[in-house]
Formats: C-alpha cells, structure tokens, sequence
C-alpha cells in the first residue's frame, strides 16, 4: 500500500506564484507515489479570522482555492480534497488531544506569535484557538494517520509536535497512531514582487495563478530591482534581485537569462528590458494554468462534487480512526451500556 500524506492550505482565496513554487509543484508530483489527502482548512481561519464576514466568504474562497489546484495538476481521481469542518471526528480528537500536551509546550512554538503578529493580533489579545492551533493540526495528521507531511523548515516544530501527542497517546492507550515523518521541501519561499519579505496576499506583493496577461505585465513592471542602479547604463547586481530570480524559475530559455544577467552586470540593458522578458516568460508559464482555469469555471458544480466526495471519503476514514481511538482508550460503548441499564430499569418499574 502507498504511504499517506497529508497537507493543505487555509482557504484564504486565490493562489498565487509563491503557493506554487512552495507548495503545488511538488503535490502534483507526490500524487503518483503517494495516497495523498488535501485538507481544506477552514476551522483554522477562524483562529485569526473568527468575524462572520469571514466566515461568509469561505465559500468563495474554497472555490478559487480548489480551482487553482486542479488547474496546477493536482488530480481528484489520484488524491482526496476535504473539507476539514464537515469532518466530525476532528473536533472530538482536537479536543481528546488536547489532554495530551502542555501550555508551555504550545506557548514555546515561535510559530504562534508569527502568526498573530501577521494577522495584527498583539500579544496579549492571542485567543485560545490559536494557541492550540498545532493540536488541531495535530488532528487534522492523525485523522488520516498520515504517515508523511511535507512542510517548510518553519513549520517542522508542528509535526515534532504531533509525533509527540501520537507517541503519548499509543503509550498511555495502545498503538494506533504512526509517528508522520516530515518531507522538507527544499523550495525556499518565492520573494514578493516588492522584494520586501516573501510573496503572500496580506502583504499585497502576489502574482496570482488567476492574474491575466496586463495584470501580470503591470506587476512586473512595479518590481523590485538593484536599489543602487539609477541609469540604464550603471553596472547592475544581479544576486538577489528579485526579478532575476524569477527569471531563474520561470523563463526557461537558459541562453536569454544568461545574456540578461552578463548585460545587467555591464550595465549594457535596462530594467525595462528585464521585465519585459520576464512578464513574457511568466505570461508563457501561466497560459495553461489559465486555459484549464477557464475549462473548470464553465463545468459548474464540478469543484462541490469533488470536495463532497473527498469529504465523504474523509469522513468514513476519520470515523474508523477515532472508533479506534475510543475503544483504546476504553470509552467504547459507554453510553449503550448505561443506556441499555436504564432501559431495563424503566421496564422493570412498568
């Protein structure tokens, strides 16, 4: 049998560059050796989003997000997307998980404060759900009892965690649980176009999947370059230039970024001419992401049928794993018994 994996994202709406570099490329390839699971994780917004307006736009947001995957390669028939809120057993494992680890463990994880501070949440306002936001991620793992999550280097401090409740739980119950092993991508995260930190949303320096040709052109010609070259013809850096390492992703033609960079160093081509090429090469690049966007867009009802049955198929599987749970940990059949005492005692006072 292939090995589980489990990842995915918070449905925060359209993907961009960085979700594919990052994330998408290497899903779409793990599909083929892997029994892969795509958690849609909406109960996790709600741990820096929790106002109903955000709550409202979920839906959308789970359509885009869903749509990107698909059109980036990622295939319903080789792996199951969910929906991670209609999957019951979660709450019930968050909350048994939740017995098994310490709030200073949980307060020890840099993660946290990273987190609130990107979703302007100062310190002393961090809710509860977010501090246990890595127990619930915790669950959303086991549920599957994945065996492998492929995360960043920042996010390794979550899985250790979640080996930590699996270990504690089969010691004090019994084994049920596989001790997931990471898969470190070895993708550094993607540099927004403002070459100020990297690409995300929030920080409103994205290129997205969805973006059309004039989008993307306008992008590029905003982006961030060698801060010290005011003239065409001034010798230019091009180690850490954000527009050339795009250009090292994303425009194959090896002998054009090669001249580019040999030029830019001379001082012998403008930043105009850079970017000009290199929205070409992105444009190039995303032509068939957008092509079979379109497709997808048209065939309604097709991402609710798909999600519908990866979240069935999620749900019979997280129902069998917490059955097990329960009946290691002895709470098996608790209420039948009790309810089957009280019943024959009614009748016999009849």
């Amino acid at each position: 049998m292939k090995k589980r994996i489990l990842t995915g994202d918070r449905p925060t709406g359209k993907l961009h560059l960085g979700h594919y570099i990052g994330s998408l490329q290497n899903r779409v390839q793990l599909q083929d050796t892997y029994d892969c699971y795509f958690i849609i994780a909406d109960l996790h917004t709600l741990t820096t989003k929790p106002q109903k307006n955000e709550i409202l736009a979920l839906r959308d947001n789970i359509n885009e997000m869903v749509i990107d995957y698909l059109s980036c390669g990622v295939d319903s028939e080789k792996s199951t997307i969910y929906l991670q809120s209609e999957c019951p057993a979660v709450y019930e494992m968050n909350l048994i998980f939740e017995m098994l680890i310490s709030l200073n463990r949980l307060k020890g994880l840099p993660s946290i404060k990273e987190m609130a501070k990107n979703a302007h949440i100062d310190e002393e306002s961090i809710p509860f759900g977010l501090v246990g936001y890595p127990i619930l991620q915790a669950a959303d793992i086991l549920m599957p009892r994945a065996h492998v999550v492929p995360v960043g280097k920042d996010n390794e401090a979550h899985i250790e965690l979640t080996r930590v409740i699996a270990r504690r739980f089969n010691q004090y119950y019994g084994e049920v649980f596989p001790l997931p092993e990471v898969l470190l991508s070895n993708t550094p995260s993607l540099i927004g176009i403002d070459g100020k930190g990297k690409m995300s949303k929030s920080a409103g320096n994205a290129i997205f999947l969805s973006d059309d040709p004039k989008t993307v052109e306008k992008k590029v010609k905003t982006m961030y370059t060698d801060p010290n070259r005011i003239h065409a013809d001034t010798p230019g850096t091009v180690e850490g230039n954000p527009v050339f390492i795009y250009h090292e992703i994303f425009n194959p033609n090896r002998d054009e970024v090669l001249d580019l960079k040999e030029r830019y160093r001379k001082g012998t081509v403008g930043d105009v001419e850079v970017k000009e090429k290199l929205s070409f090469a992105i444009n190039q690049f995303l032509a068939p992401i957008r092509e079979k966007r379109e497709m997808l867009m048209a065939d309604k009802g097709l991402v609710e049928e798909i999600v519908y049955k990866g979240t069935r198929k999620m749900q019979e599987i997280s129902n069998e794993t917490l059955k097990e749970m329960r009946s290691a940990m002895g709470l098996k059949g608790g209420w039948n018994k009790i309810s089957r005492i009280a019943r024959k005692r009614m009748e016999d006072a009849l």
